[in-house]
C-alpha cells in the first residue's frame, strides 16, 4: 500500500471539492514534497455557487494548478440511465452520490492522461463506499494508474484524527475554509441529489427534518396547492417538461426545481448496508430523480407484461447494487443495461401528475403507443373481446394441480395458523 513517502517529488491528480478534506489533503501532500494538481468536476453542486472560491482555497493550500471540468451533461445522461433502470438502492435511495463518482473519476482520468499524470488521489474515507468507487473505476478504465488514498495512509491518519485537527491545520495555513468545529453533519452534493450523513445524523434519535434542505423544502413547508406536472418520454428519454422541449440536463434541472418546491424527494431517511459491511444512516434530497423516476414507473406499468416485468425487476435490483458498489462499468452491468435499454425503446408517452406536499398523484397518460393496457379487454363490464366464460377451462386446468396437492397430502396449514394463534 502506498504511503506519502512513496509520492515525494511526484505528480498526483487530486479529485477534490474544495472543502475541508480537499484543502487539508492538498496542503499536507504539498508539505510532503508532492506536486498536486487538483481537479474539480462541475456537477452543478447546489452547495457550491462559485468555483473560483474553491480554486482560491486550493491554490493557497499548495496546489500547482486547479482545473474545473464540466461534468453536467455526463451526469444527466447517467442519471437518466438510472431512471430507466429504476435503479434505487435500499430504502429508495437513487444512488445519486454513487452515480456522480463514475462521472467524476472517468473525467479526471481523461484529464490525467492529457497531463501525463498516473497517480490519482481522493478524500474518501476508509469506512465508506466512495473509496471503492474511485478505486474500482480507476482500475477498470486505467489499470496502469495508481490510486493513493490518504485516509488509508497511517501517516495521514496520525496527523489528522478528526475534523478539529483539519480545521486547525487549515487555519494555521490561512486557508479560508467554510467549515466550522460544530458542523452537525456532512453533505455530499451534485444536481442529482444531496447526501447528508455523519455527525448528529449518526444518532437514530435525530429526526430527518434536522437537516436544512438545499434542493427544496420539506413537504410540510411546501405550497398548499396542487401543481400539475407533465413529462414526455421518447424511447426512455425525457424530451419535454410541461410541453417545453428539453435536453436530459434541462429536464433534470427543471424537475429538481418543480419537485423541490413541492417537497418531492426531500428528507428521505435511509439506513443502508454499505459495501464495506457496516450500516450507515443518510438523509437524502433528490427531487428531480424522484419525480421523473415515479413518472417513468407509471409508464412502465403500461409497457411491461408479466415476464418482462419480472426480468426488469431482477435487472433493476442488480444494476442498483452494481452502481452502489462501484461496478457500474463492468461487463455484467453493461449487459444488464443493454437489456434495460431494450425495454426503454417502448417507453414513449406523456405522463401527467399532480404534486402536493411531497406526494406524486397520477393524473393521466397520453400517446403511449406501446401500452398493453386496454380498457375494453380489462373491463368488468359486458364489453370488449374477453369472454368471461372462457375462464372456465382455464380454472379447470389450474384446479388439477390444486386438487392433486390435497389428495397427496401436501396441503398443511399448521405453520400459517400457528402464527395467528
Amino acid at each position: 500500500m502506498l504511503d506519502v513517502n512513496d509520492l515525494k517529488g511526484k505528480k498526483v491528480a487530486a479529485a477534490v471539492s474544495g472543502g475541508l478534506d480537499s484543502c487539508t489533503i492538498t496542503g499536507w501532500l504539498t508539505d510532503n514534497n508532492v506536486n498536486v494538481s487538483c481537479f474539480i468536476v462541475d456537477l452543478a453542486q447546489p452547495d457550491e455557487i462559485n468555483f473560483e472560491d474553491a480554486k482560491k482555497r486550493l491554490l493557497i493550500a499548495g496546489a500547482k494548478e486547479v482545473i474545473v471540468v464540466d461534468g453536467k451533461n455526463a451526469l444527466a445522461q447517467i442519471g437518466i440511465t438510472a431512471i430507466q433502470a429504476q435503479a434505487f438502492y435500499e430504502g429508495g435511495y437513487w444512488n445519486t452520490t454513487g452515480l456522480a463518482r463514475y462521472v467524476t473519476t472517468e473525467l479526471i482520468l481523461e484529464e490525467m492522461k492529457k497531463r501525463k499524470i498516473d497517480i490519482l488521489t481522493h478524500g474518501a474515507t476508509g469506512r465508506g463506499n466512495d473509496q471503492v468507487r474511485f478505486q474500482v473505476v480507476a482500475n477498470m478504465l486505467e489499470p496502469k494508474f495508481t490510486v493513493y488514498a490518504p485516509w488509508r495512509d497511517q501517516k495521514f491518519i496520525d496527523a489528522f484524527g478528526g475534523r478539529k485537527e483539519m480545521i486547525d491545520y487549515c487555519k494555521a495555513k490561512k486557508i479560508p475554509i467554510k467549515a466550522t468545529y460544530s458542523k452537525p453533519y456532512s453533505t455530499d452534493a451534485n444536481f442529482l441529489g444531496l447526501t447528508h450523513e455523519a455527525g448528529r445524523l449518526e444518532s437514530l434519535n435525530t429526526p430527518s427534518d434536522f437537516v436544512s434542505p438545499e434542493m427544496g423544502v420539506f413537504p410540510k413547508n411546501a405550497q398548499d396547492k396542487e401543481e400539475r406536472f407533465s413529462v414526455t418520454f421518447e424511447k426512455g428519454f425525457p424530451v419535454k417538461i410541461n410541453n417545453q422541449k428539453t435536453t436530459a440536463l434541462e429536464a433534470m434541472l427543471m424537475a429538481n426545481k418543480i419537485g423541490g418546491r413541492n417537497g418531492i424527494g426531500i428528507g428521505i431517511h435511509v439506513v443502508e448496508n454499505r459495501f464495506v459491511g457496516i450500516k450507515s444512516r443518510g438523509i437524502y434530497e433528490m427531487p428531480g430523480m424522484e419525480l421523473l423516476g415515479k413518472c417513468y414507473e407509471f409508464l412502465l406499468q403500461l409497457i411491461l407484461e408479466r415476464r418482462s416485468r419480472k426480468l426488469f425487476q431482477d435487472l433493476s435490483s442488480f444494476i442498483s447494487e452494481q452502481i452502489y458498489q462501484g461496478y457500474f462499468y463492468d461487463p455484467a452491468s453493461q449487459a444488464a443495461i443493454s437489456a434495460i435499454k431494450y425495454f426503454s425503446n417502448f417507453c414513449s408517452g406523456t405522463v401527467y401528475v399532480k404534486l402536493y406536499k411531497g406526494n406524486i398523484l397520477y393524473e393521466k397518460i397520453e400517446n403511449a403507443p406501446h401500452s398493453l393496457y386496454s380498457e375494453t379487454i380489462s373491463s368488468m363490464e359486458k364489453v370488449g373481446s374477453f369472454d368471461h366464460s372462457d375462464s372456465e377451462g382455464f380454472l379447470k386446468v389450474l384446479g388439477i394441480t390444486a386438487k392433486t396437492l390435497n389428495i397427496k397430502k401436501q396441503i398443511n396449514l399448521t405453520p400459517i395458523k400457528s402464527k395467528w394463534a
